[in-house]
């Protein structure tokens, strides 16, 4: 059973139903659910019963038909909701594999420690990196632990030959291939995505040292100065002081000239600040020259002072209310622009400012998940429409390096990054689309860097889950998630019996590691011709396809 409201609910039913199993899927919506999710009622030719029920409580799956159901996932946006069908389900049917969607991972962890059954999944942090990669033009430094070793996705040309495990992917002529057949070692581009073994330093250390390096670029004390002064000053105020100073430099230096006295340099300056702040005295001795110079200088000094006191007034003013307000306080560079805060967009936003990495964010709503968070961080937040030229211009769209854009409005994110590649054409740009087939599409024809559908990423591990297939880690490369997850032969399997090379296919799943029945220790390069038998264990990446083909060769015939 599936209980959602939004994309998710949509992509895990449609996974589920073309899975190869023999499932009975039903899937429960609100009467109101998000317009950009496709009719659900197309699934029903494949067998999947719909039901409509506001909340979900003991009744609602009673009357679904929980009981004696295997596993129920609650993918609804809320937290809190997912929080209380999980313990109404529990009252309805106790043995029940129950997958539950958590944007806040500190809330989902007590759950896990709490229900050691339930499996807490977050689609905004599996998510995340994957954008933020494409945002950084580089690998997120994504790892995690299995059998007491940290393994962690880098380019081979980071890490030496032999902590590579498995290639996971390569780009020949602008085409990536995912889980190609393994290069021989002179063919192998510096390029190519890989997963390694971390030994004897913390994981992700050469990528993450690379990202900062790009990220944090060094600036000169003289040009921050210079744009601090720029933001403190408004555009009006700021000429009218540079012409007033360039009057008075001007008349002070022919007043020196024609006054019919050698000055050196400071008693040049003196004369000229002493006289530009009306402690001179008339002069009718001095030529007519001498005389309109002091008198020009005597005005702009007049001039001068009350203007420098309005420009550092206005500098305070302008700076206090962009900080109350949580805006830029004057034009940036070398920063990243991002739209949308809510539970994508803040994770983020999160490992983005983790990164060093400047950020300024975009949202309608004042009130956004993520507008607390970026306000912690000292992140400035612009309050307005992404999709209107005027704002991604308050966000100075002109000089920033990468555009992302995750909010869940497809036509706002659209028309954002089609406004910003209006204003600059070489601009990178990282689209958030529901449908991955329009966001394919969308970054054909319009040049896009990379589009991406949150749902189709995150599925494949929330249905991995309700399978009860062993999955260890999800790896975003491009548009498609890569499953690190474990496979038991069981006895009479299709693989028992079978040679370990058998479980290879290019594009599907590579090995990574083995471990026998027999053995409490696991070999992480074993010997593709070693056969396999029942209570072995295979630890694999692998596509979804791949790892459901892989659990049903590993299935006994009784």
């Amino acid at each position: 059973m599936v209980c959602g409201a939004d994309a998710l609910v949509w992509t895990l039913a449609e996974e589920l139903a073309n899975s190869r199993h023999r499932i009975r899927l039903t899937v429960i919506t609100p009467h109101r659910i998000r317009p950009d999710v496709p009719d659900l009622k197309l699934l029903e030719s494949r067998g999947v019963e719909l039901r409509q029920a506001d909340r979900l409580d003991e009744r609602a799956f009673r009357e679904a038909g929980l009981s004696g159901a295997t596993a129920l996932a609650l993918v609804m946006p809320d937290d809190m909701v997912n929080l209380h069908a999980a313990l109404c389900a529990r009252e309805v049917e106790e043995k029940l594999r129950v997958v539950v969607r958590m944007f806040n991972t500190g809330l989902g962890g007590s759950v896990s420690r709490i229900f050691p059954d339930y499996v807490v999944l977050s689609d905004a942090q599996m998510a995340a990196p994957a954008f933020v990669a494409a945002a950084l033009g580089e690998v997120a430094p994504t790892h995690f632990r299995h059998d007491g070793r940290t393994l962690y996705v880098a380019h081979r040309g980071d890490v030496a030959d032999r902590d590579v495990l498995t290639t996971l992917a390569t780009e020949t002529a602008g085409e990536v291939a995912v889980l190609p057949v393994e290069p021989d070692p002179g063919a192998a581009e510096a390029d190519d995505l890989v997963l390694a073994e971390a030994t004897g330093r913390p994981p992700g250390e050469d990528v993450t040292r690379r990202l900062l390096s790009r990220a944090g670029r060094r600036r000169h004390p003289l040009t921050a100065f210079g744009r601090a002064l720029r933001a403190a000053l408004n555009r009006k105020l700021g000429v009218a002081v540079v012409i007033t100073l360039i009057t008075t430099v001007l008349a002070g230096a022919v007043l020196n000239a024609w006054d019919g006295t050698e000055h050196d340099l400071w008693e040049s300056i003196y004369v000229t600040l002493m006289t530009a702040v009306g402690s001179s005295d008339v002069e009718e001795q001095r030529n007519a020259i001498a005389q309109a110079a002091q008198l020009v200088l005597t005005i702009a000094g007049l001039a001068l002072l009350p203007l420098i006191t309005a420009a550092v007034v206005d500098g305070m003013v302008n700076a206090r209310l962009a900080l109350s307000q949580g805006r830029p306080s004057g034009p940036l560079h070398d920063h990243i622009v991002l739209v949308g805060l809510g539970n994508v967009g803040t994770q983020a936003l999160r490992q983005l400012h983790d990164l060093g990495v400047r950020v300024v964010a975009i949202d309608q709503n004042a009130d956004a998940r993520g507008v607390k968070s970026a306000q912690k961080r000292g992140i400035p937040v612009i309050v307005g429409d992404a999709s209107q030229e005027e704002t991604l211009q308050a966000a100075s769209i002109a000089t920033c390096r990468a555009l992302v854009v995750l909010s869940t409005n497809d036509p706002v994110n659209l028309q954002a990054a089609l406004h910003a590649r209006a204003i600059r054409q070489d601009l990178r740009v990282v689209l958030r689309l529901f449908d991955d087939d329009f966001a394919q599409r969308i970054e054909s024809a319009f040049q896009i860097n990379t589009s991406r559908s949150v749902s189709r990423l995150c599925a494949p591990v929330f249905a991995a889950a309700l399978l009860e297939r062993n999955v260890h880690a999800s790896i975003p490369v491009g548009r498609h998630a890569i499953l690190v997850g474990t496979v038991t032969v069981q006895p009479q399997s299709e693989l028992d019996g079978a040679p370990l090379s058998e479980v290879d296919q290019a594009s599907l799943a590579k090995v990574i590691a083995m471990s026998a029945s027999s053995d409490e220790w696991m070999d992480w390069r074993p010997d593709p011709r070693r056969v396999l038998a029942a209570g072995d264990q295979i630890l694999v990446a692998a596509r979804q396809r791949g790892l459901r083909a892989l659990a049903e060769r590993s299935r006994g015939q009784g």
